[in-house]
């Protein structure tokens, strides 16, 4: 019997949840359907994904940034059927393939003058991997600054970067030398940097956990200092990177130079994993000082033909479509579509971030009804309100977004960069649709527990009842 994909999803069709709990992480299954968010997605299409049912969601998380062109793009999709149609000699190891040089070339001649050279890698927190291991090679120097709120991954040396305490409880002790700093405060960094025994500053030019940007003036002076000191400024763009912000880099905004730049997400077209970690020759050959010293540091799938097509075809379709200056334009209309929302509505205090990365900051109302109904629902669970938020979004208006990091009423926007008017007028109609019943009454907060507690009649019988959940992004 040969392997039938068609039979496969219909002959275990629903069975996506009871897998889930069995076999893999119950726990995200159970959140999932305390919340309602339970669905069995079909297929996805541009900025949309359809369910069993026929339903259409407008997905503005596009897989944490991942499908930046959309999901299912024509373009990618016809250049991963024409590799595999070419029977690609693939990961020979014993080899210099040439499609990996043809996207190392491309990525290098997007960057700025210092960037040289390229290290491929399956996803953003192997980029940081190797950027803490090239840093430390080329300045002989072990500490390593990041900042607080800061998300660089989950390995182990990525996990010592993250500014999060609850992502690291219980795998200690990290790496050694590995110190938080405050997020956008250059006296901090400048008192950090004094002992010139620092290899690496690693910072995000806008943080994904909470859409925080530093203050003006911030970056210019930071990267002076780390010159000052020799310490290399390493910039994160796994997530702020390729078109996302309105620039091909995020740091672009503010004329930046990192030594070290570290890509992913978007760069894979949404179909086959794919990082980089992009450096100066000096720094990368440090590490690849010799031939005896050729496979120093690696990785088995790190130069996968599919990934460097996905990659060659999602940087042509780039400049094909116009899409980094799409991201800017439609950026601007959330922004304008949603300025009316910050005067209509007391909750909403503040929209920020650059281009298709958003942050929707949400705050306690001046008004005594408003305000007292919002203390009485923090006083559940410390930002519960922005909960309460995303659910009705959900479901009375099918647009998937999520909470921007765990304990704050911020919500994320990361829309596939094709969005257009279209899908800006639609959220921005569902958004004032849902604030105006939160302040309107309890009305909202019933909604909320009484989609908690469907979802709890979901669970597996037997399941401990936890407190209202979240589910922060990366």
């Amino acid at each position: 019997m040969t392997f039938d994909l068609a039979r496969v999803l219909e002959e275990r069709r629903g069975e996506n949840f009871q897998l889930h709990m069995e076999y893999m992480n119950p726990q995200l299954a159970r959140v999932l359907k305390t919340l309602g968010f339970d669905r069995f997605y079909e297929r996805g299409e541009g900025a949309y994904l359809y369910d069993d049912r026929g339903d259409r969601y407008l997905d503005l998380l596009s897989g944490f940034g991942v499908f930046a062109l959309g999901r299912s793009h024509p373009v990618i999709k016809k250049a991963l059927h024409d590799a595999i149609d070419a029977d690609l000699p693939n990961l020979v190891q014993i080899d210099c393939a040439l499609l990996p040089g043809v996207l190392a070339e491309a990525l290098v001649n997007r960057s700025h003058k210092g960037i040289e050279r390229v290290f491929f890698c399956n996803s953003g927190a192997e980029a940081i991997e190797a950027a803490i291991k090239f840093a430390r090679q080329s300045t002989h120097r072990s500490r390593i600054l990041y900042c607080d709120h800061a998300y660089h991954g989950l390995t182990n040396g990525a996990l010592s970067l993250n500014g999060g305490d609850d992502f690291r409880k219980g795998f200690g002790p990290l790496l050694p030398r590995t110190d938080r700093i405050p997020f956008g405060d250059i006296g901090a960094l400048r008192r950090a940097l004094a002992g010139r025994d620092v290899a690496a500053f690693v910072a995000e030019p806008i943080q994904g956990k909470g859409v925080y940007l530093a203050p003006e003036g911030y970056w210019a002076q930071a990267q002076a200092l780390c010159r000052e000191q020799g310490t290399l400024f390493v910039m994160d763009e796994v997530q702020t990177g390729l078109g996302r912000t309105g620039k091909f880099f995020c740091h672009e905004h503010w004329g930046l130079e990192p030594d070290i730049i570290t890509v992913s997400k978007a760069l894979s077209g949404g179909y086959i994993p794919v990082g980089a970690m992009l450096t100066s020759d000096k720094i990368f050959s440090s590490v690849y000082a010799s031939m005896e010293k050729a496979l120093k540091h690696s990785t088995t799938f790190g130069r996968n033909q599919l990934a460097m097509v996905a990659g060659l075809a999602t940087l042509q379709t780039f400049d094909d479509e116009d899409i980094i200056d799409r991201a800017r334009r439609t950026g601007e209309a959330f922004e304008k579509g949603l300025a009316p929302l910050l005067e209509r509505h007391e909750v909403l205090h503040e929209v920020r971030g650059k281009g298709l990365m958003i942050g929707l900051v949400f705050g306690e109302p001046t008004s005594r009804g408003a305000r007292l109904r919002w203390r009485a629902m923090e006083s559940v669970r410390t930002a519960l309100f922005s909960q309460t938020v995303v659910v009705p979004l959900f479901h009375r208006h099918r647009i998937l977004t999520q909470v921007a990091a765990d304990n704050v009423n911020i919500i994320k926007l990361l829309p596939p960069l094709i969005c257009g008017q279209e899908e800006v007028d639609y959220f921005v109609d569902a958004l004032d649709d849902v604030l105006t019943r939160a302040e309107s009454g309890t009305g909202h907060l019933v909604e909320f527990g009484r989609t908690m507690a469907k979802g709890a009649l979901r669970r597996t019988p037997g399941a401990a009842a936890d407190a209202p959940v979240a589910v922060p992004a990366p």
